[in-house]
Order: structure tokens, then C-alpha cells, then sequence
């Protein structure tokens, strides 16, 4: 009976939506990725402060920038989603806006979606609401509010 039972591998793609090289929607990412993997999932984290991404221009060829293929492919090709960001000016910060707005329903639509939202320490709940709506919007499923501080 045992022989047959099977590990189902998750694959996990973290995006922080910061561009601060110490930032603390990072280090957030970091330590919710260290607890997918203790639970057995497979994570990648994608550094927007690594990849060379243009601004979204509404169209559909961004041949130029070979990293919005990777981004793409790599959030396509998961399971699910946590993306962290900080609050700026009350709402999402424009990085990770413009990442998610590089790609489509083809990449998002489906997907398990857990959110972060980092505000200096001051409770917040902007970030999570608008983050909600945009995945929302293409057909993700977000994980319901978990306060975990």
C-alpha cells in the first residue's frame, strides 16, 4: 500500500516588491520561503532588484529583456505565489505592480497566491487589499488574511 504513495513536490515562486538592498519585504519572503521548504515545498525567489524588467507598456513583445520571458516562465510554470511588499503611500509598491503587470491570465490565472505587506513597523492592511484585488482580478486565489505577528 505504501509503495504506491507518492511525494507531491510544490513548487513555490517568491516575489519581493522592493528594490531597497535591505529591505524588509525581502527578509519577510525570506523567512515565509524557509517555511515552504521546511514543509517540503520547492521555492524559488525572484529578486526584482537582480532582473533587467521594463516598464509595462501594455503590448506583448518584451524580446528585448529576456527576463520577462524568465519571470513568466517561472511564475507559469508554479504551483503558487508569495509576493511581499512594502506600503508605499498606501497601497502596493510600483516594482511589484509593474512585474505583475508584465504578465498575463496565461501566467497568473489559477494560482495560490499568499501576500506580505511591510509598513515600518505601523499595522497596515493597504498593500494586502489592492494586492487582493489585482489577483483577483486575474483569476489567482488568495490565501485568506493570517496575521502572523
Amino acid at each position: 500500500m505504501f509503495s504506491e504513495l507518492r511525494l507531491i513536490m510544490v513548487k513555490i515562486v517568491g516575489i519581493a516588491g522592493s528594490l531597497r538592498t535591505d529591505s524588509y519585504s525581502q527578509l519577510a519572503l525570506e523567512v515565509a520561503a524557509q517555511r515552504l521548504q521546511a514543509l517540503g515545498a520547492e521555492v524559488e525567489i525572484l529578486d526584482l532588484r537582480q532582473m533587467q524588467l521594463p516598464f509595462c507598456d501594455g503590448g506583448d513583445d518584451y524580446s528585448e529583456y529576456p527576463d520577462v520571458e524568465k519571470l513568466q516562465n517561472a511564475i507559469k510554470n508554479a504551483d503558487g505565489l508569495v509576493l511581499a511588499t512594502p506600503e508605499y503611500h498606501g497601497s502596493v509598491s510600483g516594482v511589484l505592480k509593474n512585474a505583475l503587470d508584465l504578465m498575463s491570465f496565461d501566467q497568473l490565472s489559477g494560482k495560490v497566491t499568499g501576500l506580505i505587506s511591510v509598513l515600518g513597523g505601523q499595522p497596515n492592511s493597504n498593500a494586502l487589499n489592492d494586492l487582493r484585488v489585482i489577483m483577483r482580478w486575474v483569476h489567482a486565489w488568495v490565501i485568506p488574511y493570517v496575521n502572523a505577528f
